[in-house]
């Protein structure tokens, strides 16, 4: 179970550019355009894609292991999931129909 520690740690460091990515749109504190590309292309892009996909693992890990701790450890468990929350909530904000 090596490969889904290693997703998880990879969809927390996406996870992390995602707010930074989220942070973007209301200061732009980076003078740099390559450096806001790489934020945004590995927060928006890469955590919109992987952090959804190590949750649904989780999901099945537990379905079938009925433990998931011995593999991953529990703060990256949960921060995983509170990305998931963050997302999913920027995505129904996205297209609320009163936000433009």
């Amino acid at each position: 179970m090596r490969w889904l520690l290693f997703l998880s740690r990879l969809a927390f460091i996406c996870g992390f550019f995602f707010l930074l990515a989220f942070s973007l749109r209301f200061t732009d504190w980076t003078s740099d355009d390559g450096t806001t590309s790489f934020i945004v292309i590995l927060g928006y892009l890469m955590g919109g894609i992987l952090v959804p996909v190590v949750n649904v693992c989780y999901l099945i890990v537990l379905f079938v292991k009925r433990k998931l701790t011995p593999y991953v450890p529990l703060w990256l468990i949960v921060s995983n999931l509170f990305f998931l929350v963050i997302l999913v909530l920027y995505i129904l904000v996205l297209n609320d129909p009163g936000y433009n």
